[in-house]
């Protein structure tokens, strides 16, 4: 059961990491595929659901996020037992990990999306808190959350635009699509909403991803069951 998807393109490195949180033998993994698909890594305990981290194993990992060419962020906790998230380096072994399920600053209930921008700071979507923590990326450290811009519902996933101004949240229960400021470095404020795309009853935002060349804004709807692009102005 496919669910996160996150493609590394540039010049020497190309591949598509996808997160597998269906329950039989394959699942509970992320797996690296070739632009062609074929199976480069898998990370994780096929078809078997834990929290161990040696070997690693995940339960229903919802996400992920490559930075650079030696960080990766996984959120792991799709419904499953874990609600964490990990920092690995470029070997795949583990730098931090943090979480557990509760409500209380770097604990998480459903971490569903997770995004990193360019000043040092992860963004993850703590869908089932209806908040989006934020965490320092060289230890873990927590920062700050914000929650005032997810009454309504919580975020799903998170992006940020092509140049780095805005984040990019969807919400599926409410079928809307968010911008949100992103603040200079150092603490993040309160949320601030510059623009809303109201989507139609019953589309379903699920996860948003976007072309860092073009600024083009994808999203997978899981009502309407296809994939809208959207275009900057």
């Amino acid at each position: 059961m496919p669910h996160g998807i996150f493609a590394v393109i540039d010049e020497d490195i190309k591949s598509i990491w996808i997160t597998d949180v269906g329950q039989g033998p394959y699942g509970h993994t992320v797996k690296q595929y070739s632009p062609s698909g074929s199976l480069l890594k898998t990370l994780g305990t096929p078809g078997i659901a834990g929290s161990r981290l040696s070997p690693l194993q995940f339960d229903q990992p919802a996400d992920i996020f490559i930075k650079g060419e030696d960080e990766v962020y996984i959120v792991d906790g799709d419904g499953g037992m874990n609600n964490r998230l990990l920092k690995l380096t470029d070997d795949f072994s583990l730098q931090w990990i943090l979480g557990g399920n509760g409500t209380k600053p770097c604990q998480f209930y459903i971490p569903h999306s997770v995004a990193v921008d360019d000043m040092g700071r992860v963004w993850v979507a703590d869908r089932g808190n209806k908040r989006i923590q934020v965490f320092d990326t060289f230890l873990g450290e927590y920062i700050g959350s914000w929650d005032t811009c997810f009454l309504e519902d919580g975020p799903y996933s998170v992006r940020f635009t092509a140049d780095k101004k805005y984040l990019v949240v969807v919400q599926l229960n409410i079928s809307r699509m968010l911008f949100l400021a992103v603040p200079p470095v150092g603490g993040i404020g309160d949320c601030n909403v510059v623009s809303t795309i109201q989507m139609a009853d019953g589309v379903r935002p699920h996860l948003v991803d976007i072309n860092v060349r073009t600024g083009s804004i994808y999203v997978a709807e899981l009502g309407a069951e296809q994939v809208h692009k959207y275009v900057p102005c």
